[in-house]
């Protein structure tokens, strides 16, 4: 019985000690699989869509479009309505959308219909960021201070490891078992659905932590105001400004290198889409791999010192590396494939040194962290519409200039680089508490005698329950 007590004191400390709330730990996993269900169409929902309706490729294009600007107005929603009714509550609003129009949409693609797909999707849209985003706001105001950037690193472990990389696997899977095709691809997005409740019913029956269910917000403020909040926040507080500035230009060169870089690896340099396609598993992959690493490294370090090293500057470098360096090797050739590969890890990598912007954000706004997550995670949206946008632009203007496509497309590197130089100098503004390496060791020993008082406690409860 003593090795059994042992073991038990050793599982609950631990999730802690890695920057896992343990009160949170089936929300975790949950969401996980939840993500892995929002993967499962991301590859071929824009070929199905245009199968099933009998349209064009850019027709099709706007339900995914309106289903995006869907995603963005609900990022927002979800830090203020987390602020106003607490995060576990709007996730179950989130989920209840999510499924209410999952089902309507599959049903409405029956019906070929071209309106009532994109109502249904735009729906739906809005129901993800709700449950997906609201459960990070959870994470922020439970994890331990001194193990805040490590918690919203597994965040995103979770949240990128089932969107897109194991729903593309469970996708690959299903649609085998449904005979494959347009009729296969159905049946994927309907264990999409079985895959997504599961997740959310983990978090719910397995998350009980109170703070989830109550408002975050003063509660003098009124219900116009806190929606309003993180609107107002924007303006009236310059850090987080500068914080969204710099979560908008985090993943942008991410997007723009989606839309420069296909044709030119698959086509121009002659390896093809299947390994262009495999390269950016790669780089999801490594990204995945290090955000609880560098949130882990945020929270010994500093979040503002592992943000602006690991990932301005360093992302800055990996972006220039994954652009010149399959250039500078032999055209279709395998080893140079490979290194340009690890060029392109280099700087999936070095985009989870950004992970502490989820736990600086907050910091500087204390009294609204819904209403600073909301604006985090609007920024996170909007990257990919600065991403495409610098590509445009860029390509407009040195298109004019007669510029030859290489000197164009390496200008669009360029400007981005210049982003990541004002993201750099922006980030030294936003020292909070715990980039002073005396207060962050003060907030270490006090999540230390914490967790070592957590587990007495449950060690006693171990002995009464025996």
């Amino acid at each position: 019985m003593a090795s059994k007590l042992q073991k038990q004191r050793v599982e609950g400390p631990f999730l802690d000690r890695i920057g896992i709330p343990g009160v949170l730990k089936w929300g975790f996993l949950g969401l996980l699989i939840f993500q892995t269900g929002l993967g499962v169409e991301a590859n071929f929902i824009t070929p199905h869509l245009v199968e099933v309706l009998g349209s064009k490729e850019a027709t099709a294009s706007y339900i995914i479009t309106a289903y995006s600007l869907a995603a963005l107005i609900a990022s927002y929603l979800s830090g203020v309505l987390s602020d106003l009714m607490g995060p576990k509550k709007v996730m179950i609003i989130g989920f209840a959308l999510w499924a209410i129009f999952q089902v309507s949409f599959l049903l409405s693609l029956g019906t070929g219909n071209y309106w009532l797909v994109a109502v249904t999707y735009f729906f739906r849209g809005l129901a993800y960021p709700l449950f997906s985003f609201s459960f990070l706001v959870w994470v922020n105001i439970t994890a331990m201070k001194s193990m805040a950037g490590t918690s919203v690193g597994w965040f995103y472990v979770m949240f990128t490891g089932g969107l897109p990389t194991i729903g593309s696997l469970v996708a690959i899977a299903s649609i085998s078992v449904f005979g494959g095709g347009t009729a296969g691809e159905h049946g994927a997005m309907w264990v999409a659905l079985a895959l997504a409740t599961v997740g959310a019913l983990m978090v719910f029956l397995g998350c009980r932590a109170e703070n989830g269910n109550k408002r975050i917000a003063p509660a003098h403020e009124s219900t116009s105001t806190v929606l309003l909040s993180g609107i107002r926040l924007l303006f009236s507080n310059s850090k987080v400004m500068q914080g969204f500035l710099i979560r908008l230009i985090n993943t942008a060169p991410q997007f723009g290198m989606f839309v420069i870089l296909p044709v030119v690896i698959a086509d121009e340099l002659g390896w093809g889409q299947s390994r262009w396609l495999l390269m950016t598993t790669f780089i999801f992959a490594g990204n995945i791999l290090f955000n609880a690493f560098f949130g882990n490294v945020g929270d010994r370090i500093g979040w503002v010192n592992t943000v602006r090293w690991f990932g301005v500057f360093a992302s800055a470098i990996g972006l220039l590396l994954w652009w010149y360096v399959p250039h500078m090797v032999p055209a279709g050739s395998t080893w140079g494939y490979v290194v340009s590969v690890v060029a392109g890890v280099t700087f999936g990598i070095c985009l989870a040194g950004f992970v502490p912007m989820g736990a600086i954000m907050p910091a500087n706004a204390p009294e609204h962290r819904g209403a600073a997550m909301a604006m985090y995670t609007t920024a996170a949206g909007g990257a990919a519409f600065l991403g495409t946008s610098v590509v445009s632009i860029v390509l407009s203007v040195t298109g004019a200039l007669g510029w030859d496509p290489f000197m164009q497309k390496s200008a669009v590197i360029w400007a981005f680089v210049a982003l990541y130089g004002c993201a750099f100098i922006m980030v030294g503004n936003l020292r909070t508490e715990q980039d002073d390496p005396v207060k962050r060791q003060q907030m270490r020993d006090a999540d230390t005698a914490a967790l070592e008082i957590l587990a007495a406690n449950k060690q006693r409860t171990d002995i009464r329950e025996s």
